[in-house]
C-alpha cells in the first residue's frame, strides 16, 4: 500500500504493478495514432527520469514511470493515478488552462483504451501543448526575454504566493534546521558524484571537491548567522506551498503572460518553502543565462508587489543553495547510463558553470546606498530603475511604500491635496520612516539598496547618510535635474495617464519647487548631479559604482 505524503492515508493498490517492460509495451502501443479520439498525425515521445509525455495533436499525455527514487515512490498504480491528481490539482494554481484532467487508460498494454475500460492498467495526465520556443529558457537563450516580460512574471508570482497556503509552525517544513539539512545534502550528493564520469579526470575531481568544500563551509556558516532569521520568517508566514521548481525551462509564454507549470508533486518538503527561494531560483536562472539586468527587474518588480524586502536578508542564501541544486540535476543526467560522450561532456559543463556560479553568488559585495532627489518629474523613478538593473541594487520606491502604509494598492487614487492625506507632513514622515526601516534590512543583507524619494529636505537626506555610515555602507545622492517646463509637463501627462504609483499633480510639485534645499556644501562631496531630461547610460551607472565603492558594471 501506497502513504499519502499530503494526507497520511493509506492508498489501496487497485491494480498490480506495471513494471518497466509492460510500460515500454504501452509506450509503442499509444504511439499510434489511431490511439486517440482527437485529430492527431504522428505521436512523438520524450522522457525524463520519471515520466513518459506522449506529444499527441493539440494534447500531451504524461504517464509516470514505475520507479523509486527514494524521494519519489511510483511503483504501485494507486500511487501514479494519486500522484497525477495532485499534479493536476498543483499546477491549475498557476496554469489552468494547460492543466485539463486525469485520464484512465483500460485495455491492455498492447491494446490500450485511452479513457476508460476494465481493469484500468495505468493512468495519465493530459495537458494542452504549446510550442516549445514559447519556454522562458528558449527565449532567454534567443535574446527573446524583455522588462515586460519580468514585471509580468514578479506580478503573477507576487499573486501566487499571496494565495498560496500557510505553513503550520509544528510541522518541519521551512524550518531553520529543515533548510540547512536540504542543503547540506545538496552539496554531500554533488560531493560524491565529483569528476567527470565520460573520462578519469583526477585533477579536476579534486578541484570541485575542493570547490564544494568551500560551499559546504560557507553554507554552514551562512546559515548559521540566518537561524534565527529562517524560523522568524516560517512564523511571520512566509514559507508557504510553492510551485518548488520555478526555472526558465518550467516557465511558457502564454498568451503573452509567462506561465508557472510542472511544479513539485511528489515532494511536500520541496514544494513548502520559503517564497524568496522560489524567487531566488529564477533569479539564479536569469543570472546564469547572462541576463543580470532582468534578474533585478524581476526581484524589484516582485519585491514592490509582495513588500517582502526583509526576505533580502535570506535572498544570497536561496541563490547558492538554487545553483547548487542545478548542478545537482547535471550531474546527476551526466551520470546516467547509454547517453553519448558529447552529451555527457555538455552536461558535465553545465554542472560546473552552476558550481562556479554558486561561489559567485555566495559573495558580499561592500553594501552601499544611493539616495534619489529631485521633485516630481525629474526622471527619479525612471533613472533609479534603470540603476538598479545595471548595478544590481534593490529599489525602494516611496509612493508605492507611502500606498502601502494605507492600505492602498500602487495604482489606487486616494485624491490627496498638496500637505493633506497621503502628503500630509505626518504621512510623509512616516514614509521616511518606513523606507528607512527597509533599507537598513537591504543593508544588512549586504546588498546595494537605492531609495527613490524626493528627499527635499536636508534633514530627510541627512538621516540616511547617518543609516549608511552607521551600516559601514558607501553614500551618494544622485541629484535629477531637469527644466520647471519639462517637470510640468512631465507630471500633466502622468497625471492624465493615471498608470503610476505617484499622485503628486501640479499643485505638489509648485509646493515642492518652493520648499526644496539643494544639497550645502557638506553634501557636496556625495553628490552626483545626473541630467534628468535623458536616460543615464553605462557612464553613469559606472560613475555611481565608482563613488559607492562597488565594482562598475
Amino acid at each position: 500500500m501506497h502513504t499519502s505524503h499530503k494526507t497520511g492515508k493509506r492508498i489501496a493498490p487497485e491494480a498490480a504493478t506495471t513494471g518497466n517492460e509492460n510500460l515500454d509495451r504501452l509506450i509503442a502501443a499509444l504511439r499510434a495514432p489511431a490511439c486517440y479520439a482527437h485529430a492527431v498525425d504522428t505521436v512523438d515521445l520524450v522522457q525524463t527520469h520519471i515520466s513518459c509525455v506522449l506529444l499527441a495533436g493539440d494534447y500531451a499525455y504524461k504517464i509516470k514511470k514505475p520507479v523509486d527514487l527514494g524521494f519519489l515512490d511510483f511503483t504501485t498504480l494507486a500511487a501514479r493515478r494519486h500522484y497525477c491528481e495532485e499534479e493536476l490539482r498543483l499546477n491549475r494554481r498557476t496554469a489552468p488552462g494547460l492543466y485539463l484532467d486525469v485520464v484512465a487508460i483500460g485495455g491492455s498494454a498492447a491494446a490500450p483504451v485511452l479513457g476508460g475500460g476494465n481493469p484500468v492498467i495505468e493512468y495519465a495526465l493530459r495537458m494542452r501543448r504549446f510550442a516549445q520556443d514559447a519556454l522562458l529558457e528558449r527565449m532567454a537563450r534567443r535574446g527573446a526575454l524583455t522588462p515586460q516580460h519580468m514585471d509580468a512574471l514578479a506580478s503573477g508570482l507576487a499573486q501566487f504566493h499571496a494565495r498560496a497556503e500557510r505553513a503550520g509552525l509544528a510541522g518541519p517544513y521551512g524550518s531553520s534546521a529543515c533548510i540547512l539539512a536540504q542543503a547540506l545534502q545538496n552539496i554531500d550528493q554533488l560531493t560524491a558524484l565529483s569528476g567527470p564520469p565520460s573520462r578519469p579526470d583526477a585533477g579536476r575531481a579534486q578541484t570541485e571537491i575542493a570547490l564544494l568544500a568551500r560551499l559546504r563551509d560557507w553554507t554552514v556558516r551562512a546559515h548559521a548567522s540566518l537561524a534565527a532569521v529562517f524560523d522568524a520568517r516560517k512564523r511571520a508566514g512566509w514559507v508557504r506551498e510553492c510551485h518548488g521548481d520555478l526555472h526558465l525551462g518550467n516557465i511558457a509564454l502564454q498568451e503573452g503572460v509567462p506561465t508557472p507549470f510542472d511544479c513539485i508533486e511528489f515532494s511536500e518538503e520541496l514544494r513548502w518553502i520559503d517564497v524568496i527561494g522560489e524567487v531566488a531560483f529564477v533569479m539564479m536562472d536569469l543570472i546564469d543565462h547572462r541576463l543580470p539586468r532582468l534578474a533585478w527587474r524581476m526581484l524589484n518588480a516582485y519585491l514592490e508587489a509582495s513588500g517582502d524586502y526583509a526576505g533580502t536578508r535570506v535572498l544570497r542564501f536561496y541563490l547558492v543553495y538554487r545553483a547548487l541544486v542545478r548542478a545537482k540535476v547535471s550531474s546527476l543526467r551526466a551520470h546516467q547510463a547509454g547517453m553519448a560522450a558529447r552529451r555527457q561532456r555538455d552536461i558535465e559543463h553545465d554542472s560546473r558553470r552552476h558550481l562556479d556560479l554558486a561561489e559567485r553568488l555566495s559573495a558580499q559585495p561592500r553594501s552601499a546606498m544611493l539616495i534619489m532627489h529631485g521633485p516630481s518629474g525629474s526622471g527619479k523613478s525612471t533613472i533609479a530603475r534603470g540603476l538598479a538593473e545595471a548595478l544590481g541594487a534593490v529599489h525602494l520606491r516611496s509612493d508605492v511604500e507611502r500606498k502601502r502604509l494605507h492600505g492602498l494598492a500602487p495604482l489606487a487614487r486616494s485624491g490627496s491635496a498638496p500637505d493633506e492625506g497621503l502628503y500630509a507632513p505626518a504621512a510623509s514622515e512616516r514614509t521616511y520612516a518606513r523606507l528607512e526601516a527597509l533599507a537598513r534590512e537591504v543593508l544588512m543583507a549586504r546588498y546595494p539598496v537605492i531609495v527613490d524619494a524626493a528627499f527635499l529636505q536636508r534633514s530627510q537626506r541627512q538621516r540616511f547618510a547617518r543609516l549608511a555610515r552607521d551600516s559601514g555602507a558607501g553614500f551618494v545622492i544622485a541629484a535629477c535635474a531637469a527644466a520647471p517646463a519639462t517637470l510640468r509637463a512631465r507630471v500633466a501627462q502622468r497625471e492624465r495617464a493615471g498608470r503610476d504609483a505617484s499622485e503628486a499633480g501640479l499643485g505638489v510639485l509648485e509646493r515642492q519647487m518652493a520648499i526644496r534645499e539643494a544639497p550645502d556644501a557638506d553634501e557636496a562631496a556625495h553628490t552626483l548631479t545626473l541630467d534628468g531630461e535623458r536616460s543615464v547610460g553605462v557612464a553613469e551607472a559606472a560613475a555611481l559604482a565608482r563613488r559607492l565603492g562597488m565594482d562598475p558594471p
